[in-house]
């Protein structure tokens, strides 16, 4: 998929979008695996494809000065994952979309519980 195509998805808040990994089709000692199975597993692993802003912090109102215009800038405490992790998350969390043909998963930041950065 083209990488301009994917920065028009704009994700919000606290979300993370994540294009997930191929579940496992078979065991340690080569059973298949039905896909009743896969689904049900509780914890699935992904690549960090694009990250919201964070936790927005609220606007702190100068009451002493009600003559100066205030700025209405929202800021964020940002988020801990970075394009191109690997994450580890709940599955019970994620929602399903589907955007040009490809499957991708968004969850909250809350949902993830390991990340893998590869700074190489």
């Amino acid at each position: 998929m083209d990488a301009t195509q994917l920065n028009k998805l704009i994700i919000v808040g606290d979300r993370v979008l994540i294009k997930p990994l191929k579940p496992v089709e078979k065991t340690d000692s080569g059973l298949f695996l039905p896909p009743g199975v896969q689904q049900k597993d509780k914890i699935a692993r992904g690549y960090v494809i694009n990250v919201g802003p964070g936790y927005p912090i609220p606007a702190l109102q100068e009451v002493d000065q009600p003559w100066k215009e205030s700025a209405e800038e929202v800021k964020y405490v940002p988020l801990q994952p970075k394009k191109g992790d690997l994450a580890v998350y709940l599955q019970k969390s994620a929602y399903d979309i589907e955007f040009n043909g490809e499957k991708f998963i968004i969850i909250p930041h809350s949902a993830i519980l390991l990340l893998y950065r590869d700074d190489d």
